[in-house]
């Protein structure tokens, strides 16, 4: 009888390779960890609102640096011109806070798969090329105004998606850019009531 239990036994050893069918199968791997680095925003994580926002901001931005530039250009000759070095300092200014500030705009939106045009909208870009068609003391009043009526607008949008965003991230860039915009306003305010010359002098 023993005899033909160890039969039994060798015979179901040479079927399964030497091994016992009660062999346990190693543990499968561990998960691997979560990267840190990873986007964590989604398009579902934006509202409507959101989204409105981050493509004003970017045309904003896009607006005031183009701005910035004509303005550089515009200002070689500040003779008979009391708001030149004005509009050139706030050019510069304009250049170096909007494309700062649009940095992080362009990577939220792409985090939250919000697609951002490449221009500034059609109503700002036509209002820059009337500015940009003037000289002198003339352009420096038509800057200062457009600047104005431009900073009001994006300091409204900013307060409506401070107010009512649902996107922290979105949210978050509308707090940061706020002090900014408040200041390059308040500069442009004191700028326009820098006295002009006369037509003759212009």
């Amino acid at each position: 009888m023993l005899r033909k239990l160890i039969i039994m036994l060798a015979a179901v050893l040479a079927m399964t390779g030497g091994t016992t069918a009660f062999a346990f199968s190693p543990p499968p791997p561990p998960p691997a960890p979560a990267d840190p680095s990873a986007p964590t925003g989604s398009p579902q994580a934006a509202s409507q609102q959101d989204k409105d926002f981050l493509v004003k901001a970017h045309q904003s931005n896009l607006f005031e640096i183009e701005s910035g530039r004509v303005a550089r250009q515009k200002t070689t000759d500040q003779s008979g011109r009391p708001n030149a070095a004005t509009v050139l300092e706030l050019g510069e200014m304009f250049i170096a806070d909007h494309t700062r500030l649009d940095a992080t705009v362009r990577q939220v939106a792409g985090r939250l798969g919000v697609t951002l045009p490449d221009a500034p909208a059609p109503a700002q870009r036509e209002q820059l090329d009337k500015v940009a068609a003037l000289n002198g003391a003339e352009f420096d009043r038509a800057w200062i105004t457009v600047q104005i009526a431009g900073h009001r607008a994006t300091l409204a949008d900013v307060d409506k998606e401070i107010a009512s965003g649902a996107s922290p991230e979105v949210k978050q860039i509308a707090v940061t850019a706020r002090p900014a915009v408040q200041r390059h306003l308040d500069m442009l305010l004191q700028a326009e009531e820098t006295p002009s010359p006369s037509p003759s002098e212009s």
